[in-house]
């Protein structure tokens, strides 16, 4: 019996099906287009809502393109720091999640997205990127003045909180005297406003600085300050929900050019489904993240309305103000402050 099915016109029908199989293999193969994509932090899914984003991106994409599209992850900056990633971005097909370090050198109006204590919950801050004339009008100006596209605002981590290391924060006055690591000059500004000075410190020297007494204090979401392990020398939280902390996926303008309608359309829709889900993941973990903070020690105080109220009172027309010292078009900050009404 089994002799009769490998007659050699089986054997035949069975070489040219393998052989097809084969091809097809090889042709798909030859057919995926692979995309690099940069980021900071770790390849940690728990602990960077960054690579939780990039991560997810990478695997709806490949569903809905049937791997025609294979993204490549480039975690922990590995292919250089904030500037030197967007310099990659603007000359190479390639796609890249940028911080307010990497989009405000090509277009300091990015910097109006921050104006402290301008949303107060989640849902404020997804209505502004989302449906604001602000974003989308800084969306057409960046391509303009960069030749790349603003794809989507990563939320990365919740709203941004103020530690320190001397006494806890209740009142814009308890900042006198303390010094703060910025990650950029407009945090720099912030601190200014409060009566505190303010250093640049890049974010992998963020812990041995605050132990060693280069800074008393940093401002970050819960999410970063477990992932940096900052609490281990920190002692004071106070939750004023300053900025909604977020970062920037950047796509290079022939990548997408050279995508067909399809792959484009894929594109973009996993882009905005890995987008919700890191809305999801991070907003459901906040209160969880407080509470391992403050089960690791730190002392957590969360500002009644008249308190933060208070900061901001001092602290964004403060910052407005150094908007305008850095020619910032007052048209930019309009927009920005109507839309977040």
């Amino acid at each position: 019996m089994f002799s009769s099915l490998t007659t050699p016109v089986t054997k035949r029908l069975w070489s040219a099906s393998a052989a097809l199989g084969i091809s097809l293999l090889f042709s798909s193969v030859l057919s995926a287009q692979t995309i690099n994509l940069s980021y900071n932090g770790a390849p940690d899914a728990d602990k960077n809502a960054v690579h939780l984003f990039a991560s997810n991106l990478k695997q709806i994409l490949a569903d809905k393109t049937q791997g025609e599209l294979q993204l490549k992850l480039y975690p922990n900056s590995m292919l250089g720091e904030e500037e030197e990633r967007m310099e990659q971005v603007m000359n190479t097909p390639s796609l890249n999640i940028a911080s307010f370090g990497g989009i405000s050198p090509q277009f300091p109006e990015i910097f109006v997205s921050a104006i402290p204590f301008m949303f107060g919950t989640f849902e404020q801050a997804h209505q502004f990127f989302d449906q604001g004339e602000y974003w989308k009008s800084a969306q057409q100006e960046f391509y303009k003045r960069t030749n790349t596209h603003l794809l989507a605002v990563v939320e990365e981590g919740g709203f941004l909180a103020f530690t320190n290391n001397k006494r806890p924060i209740h009142s814009p006055a308890d900042f006198k005297g303390l010094r703060f690591r910025a990650m950029d000059k407009s945090q720099v500004a912030l601190y200014e406003s409060f009566g505190a000075s303010g250093t640049p410190i890049p974010w992998t020297e963020v812990y041995m600085g605050l132990r060693t007494g280069v800074a008393d204090g940093q401002m970050n979401p819960p999410m970063y300050i477990i992932l940096g392990s900052l609490f281990e020398v920190q002692q004071y939280l106070t939750l004023a929900n300053i900025q909604y902390s977020d970062q920037f996926l950047v796509a290079n303008d022939a990548l997408l050019k050279s995508l067909s309608p399809k792959q484009r359309k894929a594109l973009e829709e996993a882009v905005n489904q890995a987008n919700g889900m890191n809305r999801e993941a991070v907003e459901s973990q906040v209160e969880q993240r407080i509470q391992f903070l403050a089960d690791k020690g730190m002392q957590v105080y969360r500002p009644s309305a008249q308190e933060l109220a208070a900061f901001k009172e001092i602290g964004q027309p403060s910052y407005l103000a150094w908007l305008k010292e850095q020619n910032i078009d007052t048209k930019w900050i309009d927009m920005a402050l109507k839309d977040a009404q």
